[in-house]
Order: C-alpha cells, then sequence, then structure tokens
C-alpha cells in the first residue's frame, strides 16, 4: 500500500503560520511515502514569498519526506509585466524546483507533475503537445502493478464552485489532454486551484476520460477560504490499482483532524464510491 499527502493552494504571503506549523507536524508525523503540491505555492510569486514557500518544503524533506510540486497560476508574476512575460517562472525554478514537469517512482508509484500556469491565460491553465507527449511516454514504460498519479494545478475538466458560479474552465486543449491521459493508462488525477475538496471518476464527467479518479484538494493554508471549507489536505492510501482510500484531513482551529473516509473501487469501466464511515485512529 502506497500513502500520498495531497496539498494544494498554500499561497504563502496570504498564509496561516500557525496552519503551517500544525500541518507540518500532521505531516511528519504520519510520514506519507510522498507529499504532493499540486501549486499555488506563493500568493504573487514575490521573492520573500517564494522563500517562505521553499522553507517549507526544505522542512518537510529534511524531515524525511519527499515532495513533488507543479506551479499554479499565482506562482507566475501578476503585476511584474516584464518578468511575467520574459520569465514567469524563474522564481519557482530558484527556489522550488528547476524542473516543471518533476518525476517520482517506487516500487508502488509513477507519479509526473505537469505544469499547467500559462504567461497568457493569467487564472487559467493549458497543456501543450510536448507536454502530451511526456505523459505518454513517462507512463507507457512504468510497469502494469504501479497506480500512476498525473498532478496538474488546474484541472483537466470543468469543475463545480457553488450553485451561483457554476463550472470552472478547461484547461486549455482539453480534449486531446485527456486522450494523452487515456492513452497513458492514469489511475488518478490530482489537482487543486479553486479550493474545494472533491472526488469523481472522471467517465462520470466525460464519457471518453479514460479510467482515472479525480481528485482536487482545497487550500492547505490559506486564509483565502469559500463560506463553507476550512483548511484541508486529502491523504490517500492507494491499496491497488483499482481500491484507492480517500480521507479529508481539516483544520480545526488546533490541528489538522481526519474527517470521513472513502474507499473507491474500480468496476466495469470506472470508479464507484463503495465505503463512507469514520476512521478511527
Amino acid at each position: 500500500m502506497a500513502t500520498i499527502a495531497h496539498l494544494s493552494d498554500v499561497h504563502f504571503g496570504r498564509h496561516d503560520p500557525a496552519v503551517v506549523a500544525a500541518l507540518e507536524t500532521c505531516l511528519i508525523e504520519r510520514r506519507p511515502e510522498l507529499v504532493v503540491v499540486s501549486g499555488d505555492f506563493t500568493q504573487r510569486a514575490r521573492i520573500d514569498q517564494y522563500e517562505e514557500a521553499c522553507a517549507f518544503v526544505d522542512r518537510l524533506e529534511a524531515g524525511g519526506l519527499p515532495v513533488l510540486g507543479v506551479p499554479g497560476n499565482h506562482d507566475v508574476p501578476l503585476y511584474d509585466v516584464v518578468r511575467r512575460f520574459v520569465r514567469p517562472l524563474s522564481r519557482y525554478r530558484r527556489y522550488i524546483d528547476e524542473e516543471l514537469c518533476p518525476w517520482f517512482e517506487s516500487e508502488r508509484l509513477a507519479v509526473l507533475g505537469i505544469n499547467t500556469a500559462r504567461s497568457l491565460t493569467i487564472k487559467d491553465g493549458r497543456i501543450n503537445r510536448d507536454q502530451m507527449r511526456i505523459i505518454r511516454d513517462r507512463f507507457n514504460a512504468v510497469p502494469e502493478a504501479k497506480t500512476r498519479i498525473l498532478v496538474t494545478h488546474h484541472p483537466l475538466f470543468a469543475m463545480p464552485i457553488g450553485e451561483e458560479e457554476g463550472l470552472t474552465k478547461r484547461v486549455g486543449r482539453h480534449e486531446d489532454a485527456l486522450l494523452a491521459v487515456a492513452d497513458a493508462g492514469v489511475h488518478i488525477l490530482l489537482a487543486g486551484h479553486f479550493h474545494r475538496s472533491y472526488v469523481r471518476s472522471a467517465r462520470d464527467m466525460v464519457e471518453n476520460a479514460g479510467p482515472a479518479l479525480v481528485i482536487q484538494a482545497g487550500t492547505a493554508t490559506s486564509t483565502r477560504l469559500r463560506a463553507d471549507e476550512v483548511q484541508s489536505f486529502n491523504w490517500i492510501h492507494a491499496h491497488r490499482n483499482d481500491a484507492i482510500d480517500l480521507q479529508v484531513f481539516g483544520w480545526d482551529g488546533l490541528t489538522f483532524a481526519g474527517g470521513s473516509h472513502a474507499r473507491y473501487n474500480f468496476e466495469g469501466d470506472r470508479w464507484h464510491a463503495a465505503v463512507a464511515e469514520p476512521v478511527q485512529e
């Protein structure tokens, strides 16, 4: 069994230090095989914000936890127009990771990160042809027994974000991106961006999406919260490629407490929720 802690939208520069400290303590005590951060390390891509995000990652890694991250749209400068278009992710590559398509592989997992942040789209995301080729090439070389996970900041699908707000936008080249994901046999799609926890079988959203389970994370440490959400992260157990447990840990004002637990089984051609009950730690 492999365990993944899925964080997103930490937004250093608009974070709560008490929440950050509690998150670090929780992760180091629980010791996941991998910590995934699906974008928006900073609020406005400023140097001091990147320094804080870098220190956060360094502390996790010093505690023995591997970290795989991808940039988000907030990690591209908004107001520094020259840097935005000439060197949009230079600070990300300096402080977080030089690699924009990071890769992690272990006995049970194969995890690929893809950068969807772009200078021109401001807040929306895109995937290009080279990235689709990387998705296919990387995962096609992975043994069948391993759980294949793709990490992006922007969800590949239009996501519900509330009755009044409707759906999020899809990434650019949405249909081609889904074809690449299906060809690569990806089991789990991890993303963030809209600060809501959400899980659903990809084929329940788009029929030709392939056999992936879509898992969205809320914001882990930011004070930019929607009315009905708290800071949270996802705890994922990959038992096999057809059985995944998901638990959302939410901030209760003192610590990160485990919430309801769900088992997802792959049956037929899609994922189905099998169990939903509190987990006894």
